[in-house]
């Protein structure tokens, strides 16, 4: 139920340096009532004072609290305050923001922000009743295909709690394909749905060489994938049909090999 469910999304923005710190899963589900918190880890060595910042999409960036383990107490933004928002540190470099009794209004980006700059990881969190996206992957144009390149589209629809975000990935034959991927921002449809595309520029050769590409969206717990190749299975397809009509008609074999030939010249030249 819509109204039960709350959407939690956290960038975790912490950098030290080369030191990029990300948090694992990307996505979490959790309910209205339960608590959410959200790690920020400034790498080995720093110490600074940590802000956090609330934005609902398409809204303003609310300033929520700035906390350093050096100070008696937390310094709060207009409109937040304790017990609902705190913080705490497990270390000098690791502070924590803790919400307690989610809301669905309490759906939002969170950031984690040091004075020295920072960079962006998300963690999502939805309700446990979330359904999974549902996923339509285009095949390149027949223009596409007298060229060296070709671009494989995949459209995600993705429910209203997930305020559009996702993770995206492709894959090649099975395995894991980063290059030539691209996806565009989300966004909200008239049923308050998220669509978001994702593009995979491959060559011409491997798609009419019939590698299967797939594409997989998560969010939360829900996933799905969807497969897209060369339509290599219309020509397996008559091939079973003229075997089984050699038996049918009783062709001798030197009958199946003129058939056979006129195939090859047909389908496969």
């Amino acid at each position: 139920m819509l109204g039960s469910l709350c959407t939690l999304i956290t960038a975790l923005t912490c950098v030290s340096g080369v030191t990029l710190v990300t948090q694992k899963p990307p996505v979490v589900t959790l309910t209205t009532g339960q608590t959410a918190t959200m790690d920020c880890n400034q790498g080995t060595g720093n110490s600074q004072a940590v802000s956090w910042y609330k934005q609902v999409p398409g809204g303003v960036t609310q300033y929520i609290l700035r906390y350093y383990h050096g100070w008696s107490s937390v310094y709060y933004g207009s409109g937040f305050s304790a017990p609902k928002f705190t913080s705490n540190h497990q270390s000098q470099s690791d502070y924590r923001l803790i919400i307690n009794s989610l809301e669905a209004q309490d759906s939002a980006v969170y950031y984690c922000l040091t004075w020295d700059g920072s960079d962006n990881e998300y963690l999502i969190v939805t309700g446990s009743t979330l359904p999974p996206p549902v996923l339509t992957v285009f095949p390149p144009s027949a223009d596409e295909l007298q060229s060296n390149k070709a671009t494989l589209v995949c459209v995600a629809s993705l429910p209203s709690p997930s305020l559009g975000f996702a993770d995206v990935t492709w894959t090649a034959a099975g395995s894991p394909v980063s290059s030539g991927v691209s996806s565009s921002s989300a966004v909200q449809q008239p049923d308050q749905t998220f669509h978001i595309s994702s593009y995979l520029a491959i060559q011409t050769a491997d798609w009419k060489r019939d590698k299967a590409y797939t594409c997989q969206v998560s969010v939360g717990s829900k996933a799905s994938e969807k497969k897209q190749q060369a339509d290599t299975i219309t020509i397996s397809h008559l091939l079973l049909y003229c075997f089984v009509q050699f038996d049918n008609f009783g062709l001798h074999d030197v009958h199946k090999s003129n058939v056979l030939n006129t195939f090859f010249l047909l389908f496969c030249l």
